[in-house]
C-alpha cells in the first residue's frame, strides 16, 4: 500500500437541533471550524449549531464525542478523485 493511494476521508456532520442546549462545545473545539452558533432558536428556547462549511470536515467525530446531548452525529464520506463523495 502506497500513501498515494490512500482516500482521504470527509464526513457529514448531522445535528438534531431539538436535544440541544446550546453549549456550544462542539463550535469551540472543532479544529476544522465546520460549526457555528444558529442564531436561531430551537423548541427549548437555545441556539442550536448549524454546519457553517461541510466540506471543510474531514470526519474527527470530536463534535460527536464532546456533545453532552448526544445531538450531534456524523457520517463518513469516502472522497473521490474528482472531489466528489460517495457514502
Amino acid at each position: 500500500m502506497f500513501f498515494n493511494d490512500l482516500k482521504q476521508t470527509r464526513g457529514k456532520v448531522h445535528i438534531n437541533a431539538n436535544w440541544c442546549k446550546g453549549c456550544g462545545f462542539c463550535v469551540q473545539f472543532c479544529p476544522k471550524k465546520v460549526l457555528d452558533m444558529s442564531p436561531e432558536f430551537n423548541a427549548k428556547g437555545y441556539h442550536p449549531p448549524y454546519v457553517k462549511d461541510p466540506d471543510a470536515c474531514h470526519d474527527c467525530m470530536f463534535c460527536q464525542m464532546i456533545c453532552p446531548e448526544f445531538s450531534i452525529y456524523v457520517i463518513m464520506e469516502e472522497a473521490t478523485n474528482k472531489g466528489e463523495t460517495n457514502k
